[in-house]
């Protein structure tokens, strides 16, 4: 009897990458066969992001696009997983009855079996979305004894949680992402995250290294730790610094270059994890700080902490160690109640921060979230305008700071090979898809080398070498 074929399509975040990868390493085990093209899929199986509005209108209309396979190709059943099916279950099937199942984290475990049904005409009940920081206890030190005396627990929560689950690459590329945690305890008033992924929970590093094993014996050379707020990292195993003494087990890994951290939050950076990062051989110089703003009275509005002097100050504690770090972040313009003087003052901080890439973000209500009850909204336009201020400024710093790379010495680890023969891969201060690409003409090298070069040019982020 022939495999059941499934192609996965992944939106959103590495960490929903990691999801997909533990999806189809449960599906090949399963018996299930696993193809990249989505048209000579039996079953495409849709990994949505749930994050922002843009985030769930690109995944609407990828399972559309995939439904429309129905009609033309061996596509019999487009599957919802993911965060958006997860956050809005039965509304997301009942408003899109062209998707044939909306399933949700309680249902990775078994997925073989969920498509199985789904193929044999089963009737799927999609489920009432829920507030999931409410499976663990509250206190982070109990959740550990918890998620692992129950492990369907954590298989409900993400895959990542609890005992490590089988994974296989659906990208061959020298890079690849390990999740360090699931969920989030912070409260920022903006973000639904910890409602629909739950709260906090470490991996324990034994398993976390297990998988860097695995993926070096996979051909990759750098592991990019992710997780929705990496400083948080072991703070439910009793041990807040854990993430310091991690970092140099993970780049003493056999055929792992570099290990390159995301997602940290300001407040939480402590002086030891900013010298671990700086100093463990093996750990690239890169700082993926979520800002969000820079007014103190704005982002207290959001529940988050800092400003302008205190951001600042830890970018020089960095720059004043290693003057080439990366140093990128994301942030948000018209939230309620902004006013021109806040703008100014994240001009200001932007101006003088000289960050390598800003990702600037318009707000949006998100259900559920307190920003979404808070008085001071501006409308559609101003909100537009405000993103168009800050992103011509940013495109004019990120490319300043480009161009300050000239001259400088980079590492690059090849990623392709270019039709006239360059090779295009990311140096150091380089994160995977959003940081830009350096390309280095003159040199003889196959994907996954890492090549010295020096930097002969910019275009925007994009930076030119040459051996």
């Amino acid at each position: 009897m022939s495999k059941h074929s499934v192609a996965i399509v992944t939106l959103g975040c590495s960490r929903n990458e990691v999801d997909s990868e533990e999806l189809a390493g449960r599906l090949d085990a399963d018996g299930f066969e696993l193809v990249a093209d989505p048209a000579s899929a039996e079953t495409v199986l849709v990994n949505t992001c749930g994050f922002v509005e843009q985030a769930k209108k690109d995944s609407v209309d990828s399972l559309l696009a995939a439904a429309d396979l129905k009609t033309s190709g061996a596509t019999k059943a487009v599957v919802a997983v993911g965060c958006m099916a997860e956050r809005y279950g039965v509304e997301l099937a009942s408003e899109l009855p062209e998707a044939d199942a909306v399933l949700g984290f309680d249902d990775y475990a078994a997925i073989g079996e969920r498509l199985r049904g789904i193929l044999g005409g089963a009737a799927h009940v999609a489920h009432v979305p829920r507030d999931r920081r409410k499976l663990l206890p509250v206190t982070p030190v109990e959740r550990q004894a918890a998620a692992y005396a129950a492990p369907d627990l954590p298989a409900g929560m993400s895959p990542a949680s609890g005992p490590r689950a089988v994974r296989r690459r659906l990208d061959g590329g020298p890079m690849a992402p390990l999740k360090l945690a699931s969920g989030c305890d912070r409260a920022c008033t903006f973000c639904a995250i910890p409602m629909f992924r739950g709260s906090f929970l470490s991996r324990r590093p034994s398993d976390v290294l297990a998988d860097a094993r695995w993926l070096a014996e996979q051909g990759v050379r750098e592991l990019f730790l992710v997780s929705e707020n990496s400083t948080s990292y072991g703070k439910d195993l009793g041990d807040l610094r854990l993430l310091e003494t991690l970092l140099p087990s993970l780049a003493e890994v056999d055929g792992i270059e570099r290990v390159r951290v995301s997602y940290l939050q300001p407040a939480e950076m402590r002086p030891t994890l900013v010298d671990a990062m700086l100093s463990t051989p093996g750990v690239v110089p890169y700082f993926d700080l979520s800002f969000q703003h820079a007014s103190t009275p704005l982002l207290r509005r959001m529940k988050r902490f800092g400003g302008t002097d205190s951001f600042l100050s830890l970018i020089e504690s960095v720059r004043s160690r290693v003057p080439a770090a990366g140093v990128r972040s994301n942030v948000i313009v018209g939230f309620p109640g902004e006013t021109e003087d806040d703008v100014a003052e994240l001009e200001s901080f932007l101006t003088q921060a000289r960050l390598d890439v800003v990702g600037v973000f318009g707000y949006s209500d998100e259900d559920g979230t307190e920003a979404a009850s808070f008085d001071g909204k501006l409308d559609a336009d101003e909100i537009s305008e405000r993103v168009e201020r800050i992103g011509d400024l940013v495109e004019e710093l990120v490319a300043q700071r480009a161009e300050d790379r000239v001259g400088e010495t980079v590492s690059v680890l090849v990623e392709s090979v270019l039709p006239d023969g360059r090779v295009e891969g990311r140096a150091e201060h380089q994160g995977p898809e959003v940081d830009g690409t350096t390309v280095v003409s003159g040199v003889s090298a196959a994907v996954g080398d890492i090549v010295t070069a020096i930097v002969t040019g910019s275009d925007g982020a994009d930076l030119l070498a040459v051996p």
